[in-house]
């Protein structure tokens, strides 16, 4: 997501595009290393031509892709035609950039000869960043409870005798108003339910070359036989009327976060959560509590998403949310930490023990590489979202089920010791695909 979003950024920054004669993107980094795993090249493309992760009709990226391949042109924001050839103006360098892992840069030359430059730093999550620039938007907005760290968050919401989601919530609405921040959450899950009910009803393999069958669709048939349903909310009133034992809610489980991934691994349309190599851990939990667990509907969606949201704003504050930078621990293992503290609130904890269940999760992912077969986001990674979905219940459940001011580890703690693990990892495990089952898998030639 964060190198569309960077090309969206950078075409659109063009006031004169038909002053362009050619553009050329140098990945380095992972960005290099996995871009064609990771569909890098493709997401670049896509950006050009103005379009972006949440408006792309993924139906038609194939087609996008082949014509500018076919032709060798590309229309820049959907409006200027050019000469583009992906094959030479895409080039995947060897040269690692210091400044950060993810680095890509963007050079425009005009038919006077000038040359437009811009380098930009994809951080995790879809989040980018322009090289020299000392802050990103989302940090410009002035909230009236600002937050840096675990101890803030715990003397805010003892100083106003609140839950995590409703300090979050009073943030969230000094921006935008109530029914706007409450709409904009229900459309968050909205999508995250999408993708989850299309991952379980799309069978076939995935693309890329590993001929991983989705397993999603398996699971979900095996266990629901029933015919009766026609959209993703009669799909879960029919999974409620189902007797189903311990094994078999953790087989949905690990069925819903299956989905998601094989959904971001199809290029499908996901909810970055945090990252898109880690999105099927929250949506598989927040289904086991809607399903499984006493709630309120609506009004405990927002609060696992408003709760989710701060730990995961925790771990990008103190540490980092890219694989390129920390490993998986910085993607599934947040993924995981945000899950259990969000469930931990919607099972009535405060926020002594919403932190203690984050703690857990990570605790538990810490030194987690990134290790990508082929440089896809499939082997290991799928299956990573479904193991963090259930850590997270069972880190939930072990909070709970402690005495108060009895844990010894703080969720600053761990957020300190994922950082000093992140910046120790060598950066073959860093989503290189240069270690690990990366490189000890054998995987026959197409």
């Amino acid at each position: 997501m964060g190198p569309m979003v960077a090309a969206k950024d950078f075409i659109s920054s063009i006031k004169n595009l038909e002053l362009i004669d050619s553009i050329q993107i140098t990945l380095y980094g992972s960005l290099s290393k996995t871009g064609i795993g990771h569909g890098t090249n493709i997401a670049v493309m896509l950006g050009l031509i103005g379009l972006t992760p949440k408006t792309v009709e993924t139906s038609n990226i194939r087609n996008y892709i082949k014509s500018i391949k076919q032709n060798k042109t590309i229309l820049l924001n959907s409006l200027i035609e050019i000469k583009f050839d992906a094959e030479k103006d895409i080039i995947f360098s060897v040269e690692t950039k210091v400044e950060h892992p993810n680095t890509l840069t963007f050079r425009a030359t005009l038919k006077n000869g000038q040359v437009l430059t811009e380098t930009f730093y994809s951080v995790g999550g879809g989040f980018i960043l322009k090289k020299n620039a000392t802050q990103t938007k989302s940090e410009e907005i002035s909230v009236p409870h600002p937050i840096e760290t675990e101890k803030d968050l715990i003397n805010a919401v003892n100083r106003f005798d609140c839950s995590i989601s409703d300090l979050v919530f009073q943030n969230e609405i000094s921006v935008n108003s109530p029914e706007t921040v409450r709409l904009k959450l229900l459309e968050v899950w909205q999508m995250m339910l999408d993708s989850v009910y299309r991952g379980c009803h799309t069978s076939g393999f995935l693309p890329g070359g590993l001929n991983v069958v989705r397993r999603a669709y398996k699971l979900n048939t095996s266990m629901l036989h029933a015919t009766n349903y026609v959209d993703a909310s009669s799909w879960l009133d029919e999974i409620r009327k189902l007797d189903l034992s311990f094994a078999e809610i953790n087989n949905l489980v690990s069925c819903f976060a299956l989905a998601v991934n094989e959904e971001n691994a199809a290029f499908g349309r996901i909810v970055t959560a945090p990252t898109n190599g880690s999105a099927g851990v929250i949506p598989a939990v927040l289904l086991y509590f809607l399903l499984f667990c006493k709630n309120k509907g609506e009004a405990d969606i927002c609060k696992f998403l408003l709760t989710a949201g701060e730990i995961g704003s925790l771990f990008k504050k103190g540490s980092t949310l890219s694989a390129a930078m920390g490993g998986c621990q910085a993607e599934v293992g947040v993924s995981s930490a945000m899950a259990a503290g969000a469930l931990t609130e919607c099972l009535h904890g405060d926020a002594e023990y919403t932190l203690m269940a984050a703690e857990i999760a990570m605790e538990h992912h810490l030194g987690l590489t990134c290790d990508p077969v082929k440089g896809l986001v499939q082997i290991p990674c799928i299956e990573r979202n479904a193991i963090g979905a259930h850590k997270a219940i069972t880190a939930s459940q072990l909070a709970l089920s402690r005495s108060k001011g009895k844990a010894k580890v703080t969720l600053d703690d761990v957020i300190k010791a994922m950082k000093e693990t992140a910046l120790n990892m060598n950066t073959r495990y860093k989503e290189t695909s240069e270690g690990g089952l990366a490189v000890n898998v054998a995987i026959p030639e197409c």
